[in-house]
């Protein structure tokens, strides 16, 4: 053999054997969806400091499982991925890929953090890495402030609204700085007692609607951090802040003491700028800048509207060229230790949704009436002739009387009317900043006499915090589907920085009892986890005003009232709960837990002998109450039996969540609290031997609380299960729940069994039903089950909201029964996909989420004698999937008939369903029947 045909044969073999150990441990795709903490991406001003990472493994058929992970962090793009100055998590075998903890380098303020993930599949093959992604963190501490508060004093106009409560008129703010070199980049932080919109150099800064948001003010106030690197140029520079009250010095939060919500509001900001020669420059919120309150808009209020006069528009007043020589100086006040200044945990709220979809209802004596086909929340664009001097009226209401005329005394004291004063003739453009109503339709007057009304005149805003779709249902049946969207516009709407009742009338306040029954539907339908652990936090800041443990009714606390009510403050239990489940994140068991322990305290010092006397606003607006007015809302279920039920079921949970966070001596405690409750519940409220009630009113709601909770004994619990089913016949299947039976009634129907019932009770068309409202021109959920008819108008009640998303709790039961989908382990870590069809109502229906893992989805389809359910099952997951109608015999998977593979397996089979357990995949399933 030659030389050269030797060095060919010893490369042929090196190269062979290379290959066949690189096929042994070849690369997979990288792994993508990079999050951190509640979900965020790459995001800037963040809050946390210790965050936890989160990935997702790509659909292709060489990835089903995730064996180890290596995760690498750094300050510098440059050092991914072989040198991380700041953590190297190093291989870990495990299959986790949500939440992982942050165990590197402490972290400060500003700094960026550039991050990396690899995995290993199930066959040990090692991925490639990531993209790059980072975060930068906000100002963490108070101390990082070097700026002040600064305003005007706006209170000494005592200028007095609806019941003599003080208005604040909204405040111009600037300063100019002048850069001596090129901007290498820029930050500005900011946030302010009150709302703002803060503008550089004549150019918006963002799209934020009324930042920073509402907290608990007097324990926290979140802050903003924007880039603003393109907006600055070398020489003079100018920025500028509008301000107006919002929550925070309004009548919305009471006049409380405790808020200073009548102070005049006050901005804080802080620009921190980096020039291209290195050097640094701050420019601070002091006494050196300016302002005025003669601009143009001349009051604003959440709930009365806003008032805008064009005649005192100031040109170019956000830009270097404006001369504010007229202007006075401002006062300042220092940040005090008291009230912490962090970054804002949630995104903001935008303007999401533009509404063009415009009628004009009717148009006579110089006043239109418009109908958006929608109840929204936001505001209007208008676009209307006017004569200079004029004043152009803009109403709202959610629904017409009878005969066409506007109706707005749902909303109470709230005035929700903006003004525009013209100041010149011809076409003028206006959208309220300052304040959001709550509506359908809209009726404006004031307007060009010689105009005649178009429905292009107005457009809607629709504003809601800045959360994505996360999940998606439809059917076959076109009433269930409106009744999807009623409860999804019902959520967007409801969802304005903090989960509120209502948001048209005097109230929009954050009732814990509401959120608690909606969290998992609103989970299931968008991505706010962020918005859900935000409000959680203020929750546990208003309960520390409380030694006894205290919840309130509404979070933030301006009613101030030191009571609490069951149902409404086991939100901070419930919630928490609900939210591990779907999300599967331990860290949010973790920092709540001690909130719903003394929650569980102030049950136990409120309750004699198990039995809890304390406030409750009961199985609220339910239906056919034997009373009537107040006492009439809180429906029949006995006080005491609520109270009772909810002490039980809370301390339940909690014993179960201390199980989870490994805190063996608190699970046993909880659960022997939670066994001596629920024997007393019994003992107290029910027939032992009939297992029927005591009470003087045999509601559905209350062996509803007695089942699910599971407060009775199993002979006992079989005989309510009968007694329920009976009240639900006396009422010809139709609800007779009210906001803490509703949510519960489709699961215990479900657990027992009664499918059929449910699909029954669900497609009622009459009084109370689901497709009751849907059937008298809802768009969104309503706070009665009858708050409106078309034959009789509007329920004469005071307090009647037509969008109030309670009753939509219901969907997290088309989602998970209906369509099917539910997550088995926590987090999607296991999915059952377990459809139970009803042909007589629907032929089909279909749902997807996008689980923490990917994207699940469950589509099923019914046609001539033909079961098809189609499957998606994300990586690194599995599923169990039952399908009904189906036997193993008459299965096919995939086109072929069943047989069982590495991939689906079967667990049981019977003449009703077949029970498999799947990998990731895509699958489609047949049977006939």
């Amino acid at each position: 053999m030659t030389k050269s045909r030797l060095f060919f044969a010893i490369f042929s073999y090196v190269a062979f054997t290379f290959f066949l150990l690189s096929c042994n441990n070849e690369l997979n795709q990288a792994p993508a969806s990079l999050t951190i903490s509640e979900g965020f991406k790459n995001p800037m001003g963040f809050h946390d400091d210790k965050p936890t990472f989160s990935w997702q493994l790509p659909v292709t058929t060489d990835v089903k499982s995730q064996s180890a992970y290596q995760i690498v962090v750094a300050s510098s793009r440059e050092l991914l991925p072989n040198n991380p100055d700041l953590w190297d998590s190093t291989k870990q075998e495990s299959n986790q890929s949500t939440f992982i903890e942050y165990k590197g380098t402490e972290l400060q303020s500003r700094q960026k953090v550039y991050w990396q993930v690899r995995y290993w599949n199930q066959d040990g093959h090692v991925s490639e890495w990531s993209d790059i992604n980072f975060f930068e963190l906000g100002l963490l501490n108070n101390s990082d402030w070097k700026a002040k508060w600064v305003g005007l004093d706006t209170a000494k106009d005592s200028i007095k609204c609806v019941r003599k409560f003080l208005m604040h008129r909204p405040q111009c703010l600037r300063k100019g700085f002048e850069i001596s070199t090129e901007v290498a980049s820029a930050r500005l932080y900011i946030t302010a007692k009150g709302v703002f919109d803060v503008h550089l150099n004549g150019k918006d800064v963002s799209d934020d609607v009324m930042p920073p948001g509402w907290t608990p003010y007097n324990h926290r106030i979140e802050t903003l951090t924007y880039d603003v690197s393109e907006l600055i140029a070398s020489g003079n520079n100018v920025l500028a802040v509008e301000l107006a009250s919002g929550w925070h010095s309004g009548r919305i939060s009471r006049g409380n003491a405790l808020y200073e919500n009548f102070a005049s509001p006050k901005i804080l900001c802080q620009l921190e700028i980096t020039l291209k020669d290195g050097s640094k420059q701050t420019i601070i919120s002091d006494d050196t800048w300016k302002g005025t309150t003669n601009g143009p808009t001349r009051l604003a209020s959440i709930y009365d509207g806003e008032v805008y006069d064009a005649n005192l528009e100031m040109p170019n007043w956000t830009t270097t060229s404006f001369d504010d020589s007229t202007w006075i100086q401002t006062e300042t006040d220092v940040i005090t230790d008291s009230v912490k200044l962090e970054p804002k945990r949630h995104n903001t709220v935008k303007t999401r949704t533009t509404i063009d979809n415009v009628k004009l209802v009717s148009a006579k004596n110089n006043t239109a009436i418009f109908n958006f086909q929608q109840n929204i929340v936001g505001v209007p664009k208008v676009k209307v002739p006017m004569k200079k001097g004029d004043t152009l009226k803009i109403r709202f209401s959610e629904m017409l009387l009878n005969d066409g005329t506007f109706y707005t005394t749902n909303y109470r004291s709230a005035k929700s009317t903006d003004y525009y004063i013209a100041s010149k003739d011809g076409i003028v453009e206006y959208t309220p900043k300052f304040t959001f109503h709550g509506f359908q339709f809209l009726e404006l007057s004031g307007f060009d006499q010689s105009a005649n009304p178009e429905a292009s005149w107005v457009q809607g805003l629709a504003q809601y915090s800045n959360f994505d779709q996360n999940g998606t249902f439809t059917s076959s049946h076109e009433k269930l589907n409106q009744l999807q969207s009623n409860i999804t516009w019902g959520l967007r709407d409801n969802f304005f920085d903090i989960p509120t009742d209502c948001p048209q009338r005097d109230e929009r306040l954050g009732w814990t009892g509401d959120a608690q029954v909606i969290s998992p539907t609103a989970m299931f339908n968008y991505d706010m986890y962020s918005f859900w652990s935000a409000w959680l936090q203020s929750m546990r800041e208003t309960q520390s005003e409380h030694e006894n443990g205290l919840i309130p009714f509404i979070i933030p606390d301006v009613l101030q009232n030191n009571n609490a009510s069951s149902g409404w403050g086991d939100a901070c239990v419930i919630i928490p709960w609900d939210l591990y489940h779907l999300t599967g994140d331990k860290s949010l068991l973790h920092e709540n837990y001690e909130m719903g322990k003394k929650w569980i305290g102030y049950y136990q010092s409120k309750a004699k002998n198990f039995i809890p006397n304390m406030h409750s606003f009961a199985d609220w607006l339910q239906p056919f109450p034997t009373k009537e007015g107040k006492e009439g809302n809180k429906g029949d279920t006995p006080r005491d039996l609520i109270n009772t039920a909810y002490f039980g079921h809370s301390a339940h949970l909690i014993s179960k969540i201390a199980g989870i966070l490994g805190k063996e001596d608190d699970e046993k405690k909880f659960k022997d609290l939670y066994k001596a409750v629920a024997n007393a519940f019994e003992n107290e409220f029910f027939d032992e031997q009939h297992g029927k009630l005591k009470t003087e009113h045999e509601t559905q709601t209350s062996y509803l609380l007695a089942i699910y909770f599971d407060l009775l004994k199993p002979e006992t619990k079989k005989k309510a299960q009968q007694h329920l089913l009976a009240t639900i016949k006396k009422a010809d299947n139709h609800l007779g729940t009210g906001f803490l039976g509703t949510p519960i009634l489709p699961k215990v129907l479900d657990d027992m069994g009664e499918i059929d019932l449910m699909y029954k009770i669900l497609f009622k068309e009459t009084y109370p039903s689901w497709f009751y409202s849907i059937n008298q021109g809802a768009t969104t959920m309503w706070e009665r089950w009858n708050s409106y008819s078309q034959a009789e108008g509007y329920n004469p009640q005071p307090m009647n909201s037509l969008n109030h998303y309670a009753y939509g709790a219901i969907g997290q039961w088309m989602y998970e029964r209906i369509a099917g989908l539910a997550s088995l382990e926590p987090g999607y870590k296991k999915i059952r996909i377990a459809p139970i069809p009803n042909t007589e109502f629907l032929t089909s229906a279909s749902a997807s989420v996008k689980s923490p893992y990917g994207e699940a989805s469950s589509s099923w389809n019914i046609e001539n004698g033909e079961f098809t359910l189609d499957v998606v099952i994300p990586p690194n997951t599995s599923a169990e999937v039952q399908i009904p109608f189906g036997t193993e015999a008459n299965l096919m998977v995939n086109g072929n008939n069943f047989t069982e593979t590495s991939n689906v397996k079967l667990i049981s089979s019977d003449k009703n369903v077949v029970k498999l357990l799947a990998e990731p995949g895509t699958y489609n399933f047949q049977t006939k029947f």
